[in-house]
């Protein structure tokens, strides 16, 4: 595309629809330049209201969308309309695509109206681009990064609050391929947090070192020769893991007289590392010598005057960075981490762009969503078995496709076998979940994950332990990893499979299938007989649509397969197995269905095909259980057990789930290969057991993960599903000492919790900041103080439930029995009494019968309950991690200099300017927004 700049454009020179004119408000009218389009609900992106015949445009509030750079990048990303268009004829399944700006206006397709994620009452609009993960990402080679901060007396009051708040900014500018830490510095130089060198730039790192940058204090007098010394040394340390790219060094400073020149001749006389200067605060300090030390080095010298300074002035480096790509020429494709239900490939465009003599920099980044449910639908899911699967891994050792790849969100309602699953709003951050995290780690899963980020093809059977579905229970299980690199990207794409699941059952389709859903058992007017039919809600055939309603999406499977013969290429080889499990239930529920006995609320068979059956009718109609057995838990389980499998029910508020859960796989071996493709058994009630032995002693029946499922008192029976360690923690405890139960601690990345809050009662008076005139004529300052104020002026309760959770960490404790013995017995002593228990482990069951003398005869114990569900935990100590950083690839090519680079532009020149009075009106108006609602400030 060639451009022709303009210093100046007529009124209709530039037309096109900016995303955040609220068309209800017809605030386009009259105004020649902006387009109305006609949107249409799109399911591609869940009702989200689109347009195909358009494109859209969003600019930062802090910039004025009639600034000469703006006008001309509106001018030339017109064309962009046409390519968008072209790239989705050509793929259909395309998302988004996204062109963002240098100067952070970005153009989208297909055209919508701005959403503003948050939710929030304000509606304020901080969005730019520019700091997105994606574009960070695109625009620059990975960076070392080493933040230096001025910590001498001068820089106490407002410009330690602005170097406080500029370092947080600058670390948000950082993403996972990118390594930081922050030191502060008077005569001596401090790690500020507990990093004693360089870190991985993710979310939980960057939060350690905006808390610790928080509590730097001012004194003393300033040293830049030591602080450079000490920040040298960090950058070129050989012994730990880094970027091995880009080497920067961030100084924030309110300025000073010494250059540090023996410094930068003896570490840095060839220039490879770039010094980034701030001189923060409104102060009268000569600029000129730390001006001196970015141009030096290659870098840029910059001023923070206000707060309306940081955010623009803490992003302008990536310009810099993005020199060498530009002159190289570099055609670079990346794949980001992935977001909710998409991957972003990005690659950056460089052509020469008149701004200032600023002819080497990107003019953007352009993005791609790739949509996760398309690459899903390559994957041959109900093929593999339930417990199979496949992911993959990029060269930070985070995981794509793994199905523990699922953040959860806040109120929803978990079914009894599933674990939640994952819309929330608020978090549109990229999902990271190494593979050592999603998986319970051992040694060997360390060396598949090294020789999956190096791209090294392999094949490896092992023992592993295997978390429940519902995150209850743990397993032992053998599982054989193949895994092979991914053409084209950076990723290696692994499958996992259980022995029972290399093979699977293949039908002849045609008319078998009319014979199989002519079968009696599958018709609805025939329920009562020979009990009540589940169908798995799967895509079948492509042309079927899916419905979750049981009753309709038989009705219309067996319409479909009247019609059609489903042999074509639109049905799914699930087909195959919906047909031959219909028969293997027909055969065994002859054996199971006979009659009904007394406790038993219902008999039933469940099928890797997608068919459960269960009887009798009356049962299924109030049957809760998960009917896709790929995601049931007690389905999963019985498959990985040569046993029967008991499963406790849920506890709820009302007390616990009728029933509980007996489940066994049924065993298959054609030809020498083995194959589970069925699960069967009964819903028994949970009733009192040896009810004749009296209350002087303790007798209970649990499953192999510590729930109680049985007992012989009448207050446990309302406890029936709980785990023991609440009920009898004493007891439970001496079970784990003893080595009847192991445990097994995971910790949940995923998690979204209630923010801590302070109470009112105990709130002490508001601090005010007071903005200087500097920040009032920025109108950034108006924005980014918006989001703070009025979020305050609102009551908790005004905002969504969505918006007031957090992303945070919990932890979960699942427990197993540890080995093979069978009894287990003995004695707790309790100082002035004590209490002898016996446990016997049931044969071919996951149970273990357990007497004990009666809690109630010895309550000198510590009654502290042992916790087995999810809460809330700050994780492992990332101080202790970082001493022993996972294996991780950095690029395999690196943009961090180049000879032809001019780095005399290296500060002072020019930048955005908003118009005054747009300025001003703006101002205005958010500043009614501030003070009309906050009646409680005094």
């Amino acid at each position: 595309m060639e451009h022709q700049w303009k210093d100046e454009f007529g009124e209709d020179d530039i037309v096109y629809y900016n995303a955040k004119d609220n068309l209800e408000a017809n605030e386009t009218e009259g105004r020649k330049n902006r387009i109305r389009p006609e949107f249409k609900e799109d399911p591609s992106f869940k009702n989200r209201l689109t347009s195909y015949n358009h494109t859209a445009v969003h600019i930062p509030t802090d910039i004025y969308d009639g600034s000469t750079i703006v006008l001309n990048e509106l001018n030339w990303t017109e064309a962009l309309q046409d390519v968008f268009k072209k790239n989705r004829e050509e793929d259909p399944t395309l998302l988004w695509q996204v062109f963002g700006s240098a100067t952070g206006l970005a153009r989208y397709y297909p055209a919508s109206p701005w959403m503003d994620a948050r939710k929030t009452p304000s509606k304020i609009d901080l969005y730019d681009v520019r700091r997105r993960p994606w574009y960070v990402q695109g625009a620059a080679s990975p960076k070392d990064m080493l933040i230096l901060v001025d910590a001498s007396g001068s820089v106490s009051g407002l410009t330690l609050k602005l170097i406080r708040t500029s370092v947080s900014e600058m670390l948000e500018t950082l993403s996972d391929d990118d390594y930081v830490n922050v030191v502060h510095f008077n005569t001596k130089v401090n790690n500020t947090a507990c990093f004693n060198h360089l870190v991985q730039a993710n979310v939980r790192n960057k939060k350690i070192l905006k808390d610790a940058v928080q509590n730097i204090s001012a004194k003393g007098i300033t040293n830049y020769t030591k602080g450079f010394e000490f920040a040298f040394d960090q950058l070129s340390n050989p012994n730990i893991t880094r970027a091995n790219c880009n080497k920067i060094i961030m100084l924030f400073t309110d300025g000073g007289e010494e250059r540090a020149e023996e410094i930068f001749s003896r570490y840095n006389i060839d220039r490879k590392v770039r010094v980034f200067t701030f001189s923060v605060g409104q102060h009268n300090y000569d600029t000129g010598p730390i001006k001196w030390m970015a141009c030096a080095n290659k870098g840029y010298f910059y001023e923070i005057p206000s707060i309306g300074a940081i955010r623009i002035n803490t992003q302008e480096y990536l310009d810099v960075l993005g020199r060498p790509m530009v002159l190289a020429d570099a055609k670079q494709v990346q794949w980001t981490n992935v977001y909710l239900d998409a991957l972003v490939q990005t690659f950056f465009l460089n052509k020469h762009h008149r701004n200032c003599k600023s002819n080497q920099l990107i003019l953007g980044v352009m993005g791609v969503d790739v949509s996760l449910d398309d690459i899903k639908r390559l994957t041959p899911r109900f093929t593999i078995g339930p417990n199979g699967y496949y992911f993959a891994i990029d060269p930070n050792g985070y995981v794509l496709l793994h199905p523990n790849l699922q953040p959860k969100v806040p109120n929803i309602i978990r079914l009894r076998s599933s674990r939640p699953q994952t819309q929330n709003p608020k978090f549109q951050e990229p999902v990271t979940l190494d593979f050592l995290d999603a998986e319970q780690e051992n040694d060997i899963k360390v060396q598949i994950r090294t020789l999956m980020i190096d791209r090294d093809p392999g094949e490896k059977t092992i023992e592993t332990l295997v978390k429940s579905q519902d995150e209850r229970y743990i397993d032992r299980g053998i599982r054989t990893y193949n895994w092979a690199p991914v053409n084209g990207t950076d990723y290696s794409l692994a499958l996992v499979l259980p022995e029972y699941s290399l093979h699977y059952i293949e039908a002849n389709l045609g008319d078998t299938i009319k014979q199989a859903m002519s079968f009696e058992t599958m018709q609805q007017e025939n329920f009562e007989e020979y009990g009540y039919t589940f169908i798995a809600p799967r895509e079948y055939c492509k042309d079927l649509k899916v419905s979750f309603n049981n009753t309709q999406f038989l009705v219309d499977f067996n319409e479909y397969i009247d019609r059609k013969t489903p042999n074509g290429p639109l049905c799914l080889v699930s087909v195959c197995g919906l047909w031959e499990n219909s028969k293997l239930r027909a055969k065994h529920t002859d054996v199971f269905f006979y009659f009904i006995r007394d406790g038993v609320l219902a008999r039933f068979v469940a099928t890797d095909g997608g068919i459960t059956r269960v009887y009798p009718k009356s049962a299924g109609e109030e049957w809760g259980e998960n009917s896709e057995t790929y995601d049931s838990s007690f389905y999963k389980r019985s498959l990985d057990n040569d046993i029967y499998i008991f499963t406790a029910p849920y506890v709820n508020k009302s007390g616990y789930e009728s029933g509980m859960l007996v489940s066994k796989a049924v065993d298959l071996d054609i030809n020498g290969a083995k194959l589970k493709p069925a699960g069967e058994l009964l819903k028994s009630s949970a009733t009192l057991l040896f009810k004749s032995l009296g209350s002087q002693v303790d007798c209970v029946i649990l499953d192999d993960g510590g729930f109680l499922l049985m007992s012989n008192q009448d207050e446990y029976i309302t406890q029936i599903g709980q785990f023991f360690g609440e009920v009898d923690p004493v007891l439970m405890i001496t079970l784990v000492n003893t080595s009847l139960f192991s445990f097994n601690k995971t910790y949940d990345y995923q998690s979204v919790c209630d923010p801590e809050r302070e109470t009112k009662a105990a709130a002490g008076p508001r601090s005010i900041y007071v903005p200087t005139i500097a920040d009032m004529l920025t109108v950034g300052w108006w924005a980014s103080t918006c989001v703070a104020g009025v979020f305050s002026a609102y009551s908790e309760d005004d905002l969504s439930d969505a918006f007031s959770k957090e992303s945070c960490i919990t932890e979960q404790t699942q427990y197993f029995f540890e080995n093979e013995n069978k009894s287990f017995s003995g004695a707790m002593d309790c100082g002035n009494c004590s209490r002898m228990y016996r446990a016997e482990k049931l044969p071919n069951t996951n149970l273990v019968f357990l007497i004990s003398d009666a809690k109630s005869s010895c309550l000198s114990c510590d009654p502290k309950p042992l916790r087995q569900a999810e809460q809330p935990s700050t994780g492992p100590d990332p101080c202790v991690l970082a001493q022993n950083p996972r294996y991780r690839k950095g690029p395999d090519v690196c943009f961090d200099n180049n000879a032809d680079e001019d780095a005399t532009d290296c500060g002072g020149g020019c930048s955005l300017s908003p118009s005054l009075w747009p300025m001003l009106g703006l101002q205005l108006l958010l500043l009614w927004l501030l003070t009309g609602t906050r009646t409680y400030l005094s």
